[in-house]
């Protein structure tokens, strides 16, 4: 057993790591989760959520028990998880933003700062990591008109603030299928548009993004039923792939198995059917020429 893994810097996605080898030591131990919760004394609710990153904190005395209880008996080994829990009770640098942060996006945010790839279908918007500053101040004033110019800006903030995940050293690999629609929607005006436009063809040159474009011209495609959804793949192997479905008061994160090959394999099609990587320049320059 060992926390020590390469799990990219997001609090959250390190308490689903703790968490599943907290699941994989109790089943190794031959314990269910109401024997875990006796032993330590708290409820089986709380070792499912503990092992389900269902908590905002991990306590630190549990989770030294329950290592105990499961036959853990390197002190060493026992400091090293308490450490990662210690690193996993710390908040991510968007708690700043949590008057703007919906609870249900901030997730998200933990899932894309740790993720090793990043895949997305997008019929609406661009995706907040490729948007241009106008884009973006444009796309939120249009999403809440009512809300106040202060309210505005830090949610821009937010987004912006997001986008130096590409600038980083290590950053992940970012592959975007954006609709027609995105591109044919006049956000901002025909000014901000063509800017976003020039935009994608210069981050789409970044050996780490790849842009398609799915042009109306191509007919029906896998992902007409669906709306916005994004893949998250990661470097730690404890942990599955996750899709984010968002909707305008709530998202909903799937790891089944079934649900996440569903999504990788309409990616797939969605990849295979849209205008090739390869021309997504040529495309967008002639897009753009009706801006």
């Amino acid at each position: 057993m060992t926390a020590e893994t390469d799990w990219g810097g997001a609090p959250s996605v390190l308490r689903m790591i703790l968490g599943r080898q907290l699941e994989a030591l109790r089943g190794r131990a031959g314990l269910s989760y109401e024997d875990a919760g006796a032993a330590i004394g708290v409820s089986h609710s709380t070792i499912r959520r503990m092992e389900s990153a269902k908590v905002a904190r991990l306590r630190l005395p549990d989770v030294e028990k329950l290592l105990q209880v499961y036959g853990v008996g390197d002190r060493q080994e026992i400091d090293t998880f308490l450490a990662s829990v210690r690193e996993a009770n710390k908040r991510g640098w968007w708690h700043t933003y949590r008057d703007v942060l919906p609870d249900w996006f901030t997730p998200y945010l933990s899932l894309e700062q740790a993720a090793l790839h990043i895949r997305a279908y997008e019929p609406q918007f661009v995706p907040g990591l490729l948007q241009t500053e106008a884009y973006a101040r444009a796309q939120l004033s249009a999403a809440d008109p009512q809300a106040p110019a202060e309210v505005t800006d830090r949610a821009w903030a937010l987004r912006m603030r997001r986008q130096e995940l590409l600038s980083r050293p290590e950053p992940p690999r970012l592959w975007a299928v954006l609709d027609e629609t995105v591109l044919r929607r006049p956000i901002g005006g025909p000014a901000v548009m063509r800017a976003q436009v020039d935009h994608l063809i210069e981050v789409g040159r970044l050996p780490y993004v790849t842009v398609q474009i799915m042009p109306f011209g191509n007919g029906p495609h896998p992902a007409l039923r669906s709306g916005a959804f994004h893949l998250f793949r990661f470097r730690a192997p404890e942990l599955p792939d996750v899709v984010y479905l968002g909707g305008l008061a709530g998202a909903a994160y799937l790891d089944k198995p079934d649900d996440v090959v569903i999504h990788r394999e309409a990616l797939d099609r969605l990849s295979a059917q849209a205008a090739p990587a390869r021309r997504t320049e040529e495309v967008l320059r002639l897009l753009r020429k009706d801006l």
